[in-house]
């Protein structure tokens, strides 16, 4: 869902340039690559299930292949949310390990959604990319691919977790479906996204949730979020329009009728 945004994006091979005048909100992201943002104004809100990441200029974000997380973008002190993203693609990623005679690392390095510390390469890379964004013609191939290496490189060089991470293109294998579902009920997802998140077809998903939660997934998961919302309005205080998206609900009007449905009184009668 979008609110009150305007976008200007810019791309050069696989590297982007994104400006947002306004607000902006993704209800959940599901990364479909290996992406490097660099904050350069504005302000970025990362809603994970257990905590909230607020990032701003200069800081530096390591986005995970599907990873789940809402996305807030919002201007600060007067200017737009502004980033540059650099985005590492299965091919780009086998290049360069084929180029230097790499392995990936076996096993389970993936690391989450993470804020890197600051580091003079990360500034030199992105001071380097800012000014082909003032190109007319596209990058050349040579240079952009030169410029992913380097990115590759300069994570390797600050911690090596995050460049056994990149290597991570699989598909998602069988996972424990209650721990994942209680973790991440308040992403608002088609069930077959849900479905391909725990290594499951719809079909198989539907099936084993019902055996872990006796009854169906939408039943159970509006349930959730209309738990989750009744204690961020009665514990936290927090107003309806400040929470319905982030519990997962599409609107604030199926918000407030799923909630009187459920409660039998409207959410807007506990912020009064």
């Amino acid at each position: 869902m979008m609110i009150s945004h305007t976008i200007q994006a810019v791309s050069k091979a696989n590297i982007f340039l994104t400006c947002t005048e306004g607000k902006y909100h993704s209800n959940q992201l599901v990364v479909q690559k290996n992406t490097l943002i660099r904050m350069l104004s504005g302000e970025m809100r990362i809603i994970l299930p257990d905590s909230t990441l607020i990032v701003g200029a200069g800081d530096t974000i390591f986005f995970p292949r599907l990873e789940l997380a809402k996305i807030m973008k919002l201007p600060k002190d007067g200017q737009p949310y502004k980033s540059a993203a650099i985005y590492f693609t299965p091919e780009s990623v086998q290049h360069y390990f084929a180029k230097y005679h790499l392995k990936p690392e076996t096993g389970d390095h993936k690391l989450g959604i993470s804020l890197l510390n600051p580091h003079p390469l990360l500034e030199s890379l992105f001071n380097s990319l800012l000014p082909y964004f003032d190109l007319k013609n596209e990058l050349p191939e040579n240079i952009a691919e030169g410029k992913i290496d380097e990115a590759i490189s300069i994570l390797k060089e600050m911690d090596v977790r995050l460049f056994n991470t990149l290597s991570h293109f699989g598909e998602p294998g069988k996972i424990n479906l209650t721990e994942f579902m209680e973790k991440n009920y308040m992403f608002n997802m088609p069930m077959d996204q849900f479905g391909y998140l725990t290594g499951r077809s719809l079909t198989t998903f539907k099936r084993d949730f019902k055996k872990a939660f006796y009854t169906t997934p939408q039943k159970w998961l509006t349930q959730k979020r209309l738990e989750l919302a009744h204690y961020q309005l009665t514990e936290k205080k927090r107003k309806a329009a400040d929470i319905y998206m982030e519990v997962g609900f599409e609107n604030l009007s199926h918000f407030s009728y799923a909630f009187k449905k459920q409660f039998g009184y409207s959410p807007s009668m506990l912020s009064a």
